[in-house]
Order: structure tokens, then sequence, then C-alpha cells
């Protein structure tokens, strides 16, 4: 049975983009930096408030990074997309870190696993679009999702829900 929890407010913003070629020279990630504005603790949440700079995120993910795809990368939390080099119809998904690289847990405890937030949700989906119709990995790595912005006007309405028993 799920018991759902109290969600924090979420309205995320794009705070820039890369593209990223790794020093193999073949491994290649577009790299969306995002926001999350409004919340306690902006230090945690925004890419201009927080330790970490973007160039020195970009010089330490090609150590966690192989292949081609797209990198979600929240000050907190950074999930690596990759088409998947076992079924490249399939997206693999890495969660880590933001300030270590160290592994961020996706599996939920319950035989299921994170896979993305209203943001990433969006992202991934001109992602996927981008690489199904590309004839080849420039035409893919020429597009950028035009996600510019995403509120969630209310995140407490599952728990609502839940809590009333309909």
């Amino acid at each position: 049975m799920i018991a759902p929890k109290p969600a924090n407010s979420y309205d995320a913003r794009i705070a820039g983009t890369r593209l990223l070629t790794c020093p193999d020279g073949r491994s290649v990630f577009k790299v969306y930096f995002i926001d999350i504005v409004g919340r306690a603790n902006p230090e945690r949440y925004e890419w201009d408030r927080c330790a970490t700079s973007r160039d020195g995120f970009l010089a330490a993910l090609p150590r966690v990074t192989d292949g081609v795809g797209f990198v979600t990368a929240f000050p907190h939390v950074t999930k690596v997309f990759r088409f998947g080099p076992h079924a490249e119809t399939v997206l693999d998904v890495r969660g880590l870190r933001t300030p270590d690289f160290s592994e961020y847990p996706l599996a939920r405890g319950d035989g299921t696993f994170e896979f993305a937030c209203l943001a990433e949700a969006l992202i991934a989906a001109d992602e996927f679009a981008f690489w199904a119709s590309a004839a080849d990995v420039g035409g893919y790595l020429g597009r950028w999702s035009s996600f510019a912005s995403g509120r969630i006007v209310d995140p407490g309405k599952l728990g609502r829900y839940w809590r009333a028993g309909a």
C-alpha cells in the first residue's frame, strides 16, 4: 500500500545548456542545467546560488559518463540518460549526487524506480523524439528541447486524494 509523503513546491527553469564531448572523442552528451526556484535553501536547488560551478561540473562529468545522450543537472541531483548500448531504442538512466558524483539511488524500495521529475520527463520526451527522428547522431545532437520552465500547481494532490479514500 502506498503512503504519499508531503512534496516540496516545484517550479523548474532551464539555467543553461552545454554540449559535452568527453575525452574519448565519441561520447557526447547534451547537458541541461536546471533550477528549482521558490524553495527554502535555494543554494541546494539553484545553480547561481550553489557551491558547484557549471564549469566544474562539466570538467568532472566525463568520469561517470560514456555513450551518447543527455544529462539533467540540478545542483543537488543529476541524471545521465544514455541511449542504451544494448538496445539504442531504450534510454538507460543513472542517478548521481551532483556535488560529489556519488550514486543517487533510483530504487524506491517497493519494486519501483524513480524515472523523472517534470522537467526531466518533458526533456526526455523531446530528446527521445529527436533521437527517433534523426538519421544520424549529428542530427540528434543538433536539436535541443524547447522546455524552458514548468510548474506543478499543487504538489499535494495525491496525498489528499489517498487520505480521502476516493
